[in-house]
Protein backbone atom coordinates (compact mmCIF):
# COMPACT_ATOMS: atom_id res chain seq x y z
CA UNK A 1 0.00 0.00 0.00
CA UNK A 2 0.83 3.55 -0.76
CA UNK A 3 1.30 5.59 2.23
CA UNK A 4 1.90 9.20 2.80
CA UNK A 5 2.57 10.55 6.57
CA UNK A 6 2.02 14.02 6.66
CA UNK A 7 4.21 15.85 9.05
CA UNK A 8 7.94 14.97 10.30
CA UNK A 9 7.93 15.42 13.86
CA UNK A 10 8.83 12.46 16.17
CA UNK A 11 5.34 10.81 15.93
CA UNK A 12 4.92 11.05 11.96
CA UNK A 13 8.63 9.91 11.54
CA UNK A 14 8.53 7.23 13.95
CA UNK A 15 5.04 5.80 11.76
CA UNK A 16 6.93 6.42 8.34
CA UNK A 17 9.71 4.17 9.50
CA UNK A 18 7.75 1.37 11.49
CA UNK A 19 5.24 1.59 8.12
CA UNK A 20 8.18 1.19 5.78
CA UNK A 21 8.66 -2.40 6.66
CA UNK A 22 5.49 -3.27 4.60
CA UNK A 23 4.61 -0.96 2.64
CA UNK A 24 5.74 1.89 -0.01
CA UNK A 25 5.85 5.32 2.35
CA UNK A 26 6.55 8.87 1.81
CA UNK A 27 7.28 11.57 4.44
CA UNK A 28 6.19 14.98 3.74
CA UNK A 29 7.47 17.60 6.07
CA UNK A 30 6.70 21.68 4.92
CA UNK A 31 9.99 22.65 5.84
CA UNK A 32 12.27 22.40 2.89
CA UNK A 33 15.70 22.68 5.53
CA UNK A 34 14.31 19.82 7.45
CA UNK A 35 13.96 17.06 4.33
CA UNK A 36 17.06 18.27 2.87
CA UNK A 37 18.98 17.17 5.66
CA UNK A 38 17.54 14.14 6.40
CA UNK A 39 17.82 13.36 2.83
CA UNK A 40 21.27 13.75 3.36
CA UNK A 41 21.42 12.35 6.54
CA UNK A 42 19.38 9.85 6.72
CA UNK A 43 18.32 10.66 9.75
CA UNK A 44 15.49 13.13 11.35
CA UNK A 45 18.21 14.81 13.44
CA UNK A 46 15.84 18.03 14.30
CA UNK A 47 13.12 15.57 16.16
CA UNK A 48 13.83 11.28 16.22
CA UNK A 49 17.86 12.01 16.13
CA UNK A 50 19.56 8.07 16.55
CA UNK A 51 16.99 6.67 14.48
CA UNK A 52 18.11 5.93 10.82
CA UNK A 53 15.52 6.24 8.31
CA UNK A 54 14.81 3.64 6.11
CA UNK A 55 16.63 3.68 2.91
CA UNK A 56 12.99 2.88 1.41
CA UNK A 57 11.39 5.54 2.32
CA UNK A 58 10.82 8.84 0.41
CA UNK A 59 11.23 12.38 1.77
CA UNK A 60 9.09 15.30 0.32
CA UNK A 61 8.44 18.99 1.18
CA UNK A 62 5.80 18.83 -2.27
CA UNK A 63 2.53 18.10 -0.55
CA UNK A 64 0.92 18.09 -3.65
CA UNK A 65 3.85 15.10 -4.59
CA UNK A 66 3.34 13.50 -1.40
CA UNK A 67 0.09 13.06 -1.90
CA UNK A 68 -0.56 11.96 -5.37
CA UNK A 69 0.48 8.35 -5.18
CA UNK A 70 -0.96 7.63 -1.62
CA UNK A 71 -3.84 5.29 -1.22
CA UNK A 72 -3.95 6.68 2.43
CA UNK A 73 -2.67 10.23 4.45
CA UNK A 74 -2.01 9.90 7.82
CA UNK A 75 -1.63 13.10 9.16
CA UNK A 76 0.82 13.63 12.13
CA UNK A 77 0.96 17.12 13.36
CA UNK A 78 0.08 18.54 16.75
CA UNK A 79 -3.63 19.25 16.47
CA UNK A 80 -2.75 23.08 16.04
CA UNK A 81 -1.62 21.74 12.77
CA UNK A 82 -4.40 19.79 11.51
CA UNK A 83 -7.32 22.08 10.14
CA UNK A 84 -4.49 24.24 8.15
CA UNK A 85 -3.18 20.66 7.03
CA UNK A 86 -6.99 19.71 6.23
CA UNK A 87 -7.50 22.72 4.11
CA UNK A 88 -4.42 22.43 2.39
CA UNK A 89 -5.62 18.83 1.19
CA UNK A 90 -9.12 20.20 0.17
CA UNK A 91 -7.18 22.42 -2.20
CA UNK A 92 -5.60 19.88 -4.19
CA UNK A 93 -8.99 17.99 -3.70
CA UNK A 94 -7.91 15.21 -2.17
CA UNK A 95 -10.17 11.71 -2.67
CA UNK A 96 -8.37 9.23 -0.87
CA UNK A 97 -8.99 8.32 2.62
CA UNK A 98 -7.30 9.58 5.95
CA UNK A 99 -6.08 9.11 9.30
CA UNK A 100 -4.69 11.70 11.88
CA UNK A 101 -2.43 10.71 14.86
CA UNK A 102 -2.82 13.94 16.70
CA UNK A 103 -4.10 14.13 20.28
CA UNK A 104 -6.05 16.90 21.82
CA UNK A 105 -8.89 19.53 21.60
CA UNK A 106 -8.61 22.57 19.01
CA UNK A 107 -7.57 25.32 21.39
CA UNK A 108 -10.44 27.79 21.44
CA UNK A 109 -13.11 26.18 20.15
CA UNK A 110 -12.88 22.45 21.74
CA UNK A 111 -13.30 20.72 18.96
CA UNK A 112 -12.07 16.96 19.24
CA UNK A 113 -10.31 16.14 15.58
CA UNK A 114 -12.91 14.49 14.03
CA UNK A 115 -15.19 17.52 14.50
CA UNK A 116 -12.22 19.29 12.37
CA UNK A 117 -11.79 16.79 9.64
CA UNK A 118 -15.71 16.79 9.19
CA UNK A 119 -15.94 20.46 8.62
CA UNK A 120 -12.77 20.83 6.09
CA UNK A 121 -12.96 17.21 3.82
CA UNK A 122 -16.77 15.87 5.02
CA UNK A 123 -16.86 13.98 2.01
CA UNK A 124 -13.64 11.49 2.96
CA UNK A 125 -13.85 8.35 4.68
CA UNK A 126 -10.83 8.95 7.96
CA UNK A 127 -10.35 7.57 11.47
CA UNK A 128 -8.15 7.83 14.53
CA UNK A 129 -4.66 6.28 15.10
CA UNK A 130 -3.87 6.32 18.97
CA UNK A 131 -3.09 4.70 21.40
CA UNK A 132 0.23 4.25 24.03
CA UNK A 133 3.03 4.34 21.74
CA UNK A 134 6.27 6.65 22.49
CA UNK A 135 7.97 7.35 19.06
CA UNK A 136 11.62 6.55 20.72
CA UNK A 137 10.56 2.81 20.91
CA UNK A 138 8.44 2.59 17.45
CA UNK A 139 11.18 3.91 15.38
CA UNK A 140 13.45 1.42 17.06
CA UNK A 141 11.27 -1.57 15.95
CA UNK A 142 9.84 -2.34 19.62
CA UNK A 143 6.30 -3.97 19.85
CA UNK A 144 3.24 -1.54 20.15
CA UNK A 145 -0.58 -1.66 19.56
CA UNK A 146 -2.54 1.31 18.42
CA UNK A 147 -6.02 1.53 17.95
CA UNK A 148 -8.04 2.67 14.58
CA UNK A 149 -11.00 4.38 15.03
CA UNK A 150 -13.96 5.54 13.16
CA UNK A 151 -17.91 5.81 13.05
CA UNK A 152 -17.68 3.39 10.48
CA UNK A 153 -16.94 0.51 11.58
CA UNK A 154 -16.45 -1.55 8.17
CA UNK A 155 -13.68 0.93 7.01
CA UNK A 156 -11.81 0.61 10.60
CA UNK A 157 -11.74 -2.54 10.60
CA UNK A 158 -10.36 -2.79 7.07
CA UNK A 159 -7.65 -0.27 7.70
CA UNK A 160 -6.61 -2.17 10.72
CA UNK A 161 -6.04 -4.99 8.90
CA UNK A 162 -4.04 -3.25 6.06
CA UNK A 163 -1.77 -1.64 8.59
CA UNK A 164 -1.58 -4.38 11.05
CA UNK A 165 1.88 -5.94 10.76
CA UNK A 166 5.27 -6.34 11.97
CA UNK A 167 5.83 -5.37 15.39
CA UNK A 168 2.87 -2.71 15.22
CA UNK A 169 -0.17 -4.13 16.14
CA UNK A 170 -3.53 -2.30 15.07
CA UNK A 171 -6.57 -2.62 16.93
CA UNK A 172 -10.41 -1.32 15.00
CA UNK A 173 -12.68 0.13 17.20
CA UNK A 174 -16.20 1.97 16.22
CA UNK A 175 -15.43 4.62 19.31
CA UNK A 176 -14.26 7.49 17.49
CA UNK A 177 -14.98 10.00 20.01
CA UNK A 178 -13.66 7.61 22.43
CA UNK A 179 -10.48 6.63 21.48
CA UNK A 180 -9.88 10.55 20.59
CA UNK A 181 -11.30 11.44 24.26
CA UNK A 182 -8.81 8.80 25.70
CA UNK A 183 -6.01 10.57 23.58
CA UNK A 184 -6.87 13.82 24.63
CA UNK A 185 -7.39 13.46 28.84
CA UNK A 186 -4.22 11.49 28.95
CA UNK A 187 -2.17 13.92 28.51
CA UNK A 188 -3.38 16.44 30.93
CA UNK A 189 -3.34 13.27 34.26
CA UNK A 190 0.83 12.93 32.78
CA UNK A 191 1.12 16.53 33.69
CA UNK A 192 -0.33 15.33 37.05
CA UNK A 193 1.76 12.40 38.01
CA UNK A 194 4.86 14.05 36.80
CA UNK A 195 4.12 16.47 39.78
CA UNK A 196 3.16 13.70 41.82
CA UNK A 197 6.89 12.15 41.45
CA UNK A 198 8.34 15.58 41.43
CA UNK A 199 6.83 15.85 45.18
CA UNK A 200 7.95 12.42 45.75
CA UNK A 201 4.41 11.64 47.09
CA UNK A 202 4.71 7.94 46.10
CA UNK A 203 3.55 5.16 44.15
CA UNK A 204 0.27 5.00 46.27
CA UNK A 205 -0.80 8.41 45.78
CA UNK A 206 0.13 7.99 41.86
CA UNK A 207 -1.52 4.77 41.32
CA UNK A 208 -4.76 6.12 43.12
CA UNK A 209 -4.37 9.99 40.57
CA UNK A 210 -4.48 7.71 37.72
CA UNK A 211 -7.40 5.46 38.72
CA UNK A 212 -9.40 8.19 39.58
CA UNK A 213 -8.16 10.32 36.19
CA UNK A 214 -9.39 7.37 34.64
CA UNK A 215 -12.74 7.66 36.15
CA UNK A 216 -12.88 11.24 35.21
CA UNK A 217 -11.85 10.94 31.83
CA UNK A 218 -14.81 8.58 31.33
CA UNK A 219 -16.95 10.83 32.74
CA UNK A 220 -16.18 13.43 30.35
CA UNK A 221 -16.27 10.81 27.23
CA UNK A 222 -19.59 9.43 28.13
CA UNK A 223 -21.44 12.61 27.98
CA UNK A 224 -19.79 13.43 24.78
CA UNK A 225 -21.29 10.10 23.62
CA UNK A 226 -18.50 7.72 23.83
CA UNK A 227 -18.74 4.41 25.40
CA UNK A 228 -17.74 3.53 28.98
CA UNK A 229 -15.84 0.41 27.98
CA UNK A 230 -13.38 2.47 25.58
CA UNK A 231 -11.62 3.44 28.26
CA UNK A 232 -10.43 0.19 29.73
CA UNK A 233 -9.04 0.00 26.02
CA UNK A 234 -5.57 0.84 24.21
CA UNK A 235 -6.54 4.35 23.93
CA UNK A 236 -7.75 4.71 27.23
CA UNK A 237 -6.44 3.11 30.37
CA UNK A 238 -3.64 1.78 28.10
CA UNK A 239 -2.23 5.51 26.66
CA UNK A 240 -2.40 6.91 30.17
CA UNK A 241 -0.37 4.15 31.74
CA UNK A 242 2.23 4.76 29.91
CA UNK A 243 2.37 8.92 29.55
CA UNK A 244 1.77 8.86 33.42
CA UNK A 245 4.45 6.01 34.38
CA UNK A 246 7.17 6.69 30.87
CA UNK A 247 10.03 8.93 31.63
CA UNK A 248 9.43 9.56 27.49
CA UNK A 249 6.32 11.28 28.06
CA UNK A 250 6.40 14.57 27.54
CA UNK A 251 3.31 15.99 29.68
CA UNK A 252 5.09 13.84 32.48
CA UNK A 253 8.10 15.96 32.03
CA UNK A 254 6.31 19.17 32.14
CA UNK A 255 4.58 18.37 35.64
CA UNK A 256 8.17 17.01 37.33
CA UNK A 257 9.49 20.44 36.07
CA UNK A 258 6.70 22.45 37.83
CA UNK A 259 7.35 20.45 41.30
CA UNK A 260 10.22 21.58 40.99
CA UNK A 261 9.72 25.17 40.85
CA UNK A 262 9.92 26.41 37.31
CA UNK A 263 7.59 28.77 35.57
CA UNK A 264 5.43 26.88 32.88
CA UNK A 265 6.79 29.21 30.27
CA UNK A 266 10.46 28.08 31.13
CA UNK A 267 9.28 24.00 31.55
CA UNK A 268 7.60 24.44 27.66
CA UNK A 269 10.36 26.06 26.45
CA UNK A 270 13.39 23.44 28.23
CA UNK A 271 10.94 20.34 26.71
CA UNK A 272 11.95 21.75 22.97
CA UNK A 273 8.66 19.73 21.83
CA UNK A 274 4.54 20.40 22.05
CA UNK A 275 2.90 19.34 25.54
CA UNK A 276 -0.13 18.72 24.10
CA UNK A 277 -1.73 18.40 27.91
CA UNK A 278 -1.07 21.91 28.59
CA UNK A 279 -4.19 23.60 25.91
CA UNK A 280 -6.29 19.85 26.37
CA UNK A 281 -6.44 20.73 30.31
CA UNK A 282 -7.74 24.29 29.35
CA UNK A 283 -10.35 22.88 26.48
CA UNK A 284 -11.52 20.09 28.81
CA UNK A 285 -12.04 22.25 31.83
CA UNK A 286 -14.19 24.46 29.15
CA UNK A 287 -16.32 21.51 28.43
CA UNK A 288 -16.70 20.22 31.41
CA UNK A 289 -18.41 23.32 33.02
CA UNK A 290 -20.79 23.66 30.21
CA UNK A 291 -21.68 20.13 30.37
CA UNK A 292 -21.91 20.14 34.45
CA UNK A 293 -19.09 16.92 34.25
CA UNK A 294 -17.22 16.96 37.30
CA UNK A 295 -13.39 16.78 37.13
CA UNK A 296 -11.47 17.64 39.89
CA UNK A 297 -7.93 16.49 38.43
CA UNK A 298 -8.69 18.68 35.70
CA UNK A 299 -9.35 21.67 37.71
CA UNK A 300 -6.52 21.53 39.32
CA UNK A 301 -4.08 21.00 36.82
CA UNK A 302 -5.21 23.95 35.07
CA UNK A 303 -5.37 26.14 38.33
CA UNK A 304 -2.09 25.27 38.55
CA UNK A 305 -0.93 25.70 34.94
CA UNK A 306 -2.68 29.36 35.14
CA UNK A 307 -0.49 30.40 37.89
CA UNK A 308 -3.70 29.99 40.38
CA UNK A 309 -2.14 27.80 42.94
CA UNK A 310 0.72 26.46 43.65
CA UNK A 311 1.87 22.61 43.43
CA UNK A 312 1.34 21.85 46.78
CA UNK A 313 -1.45 23.89 47.18
CA UNK A 314 -3.23 21.85 44.25
CA UNK A 315 -2.05 18.63 46.22
CA UNK A 316 -4.22 20.04 49.45
CA UNK A 317 -7.11 20.98 47.64
CA UNK A 318 -7.23 17.43 46.00
CA UNK A 319 -6.75 15.63 49.91
CA UNK A 320 -9.23 17.60 51.36
CA UNK A 321 -11.93 16.78 49.18
CA UNK A 322 -15.00 15.17 50.74
CA UNK A 323 -15.19 11.49 50.53
CA UNK A 324 -17.61 9.84 48.02
CA UNK A 325 -18.79 6.49 46.25
CA UNK A 326 -16.00 5.12 43.97
CA UNK A 327 -18.36 4.98 40.70
CA UNK A 328 -18.21 8.64 40.70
Amino acid sequence: MDISVLAAGAWGTALATAFSARHRVTLWAREKALVADMRQCRENRAFLPGFPLPESLRLEDDLTAAAASAEILIIATPIAGLRPTLRRLAELRTRVPLLWACKGFEAGAGKLPHEVFAEELPRLAGGALSGPSFAQEVAAGLPAALALASTDGAFSRDMARRLHGGQLRIYASDDLIGVEVGGALKNVLAIATGVCDGLKLGLNARAALMTRGLAEIARLGVALGAKKDTFLGLAGMGDLILTCTGDLSRNRRIGHDLAAGLPLQQALADLGHVAEGVPAAWEAQRIATRLGIEMPITTVVTEVLGGHVSVREGVTQLLARDPGPEDR
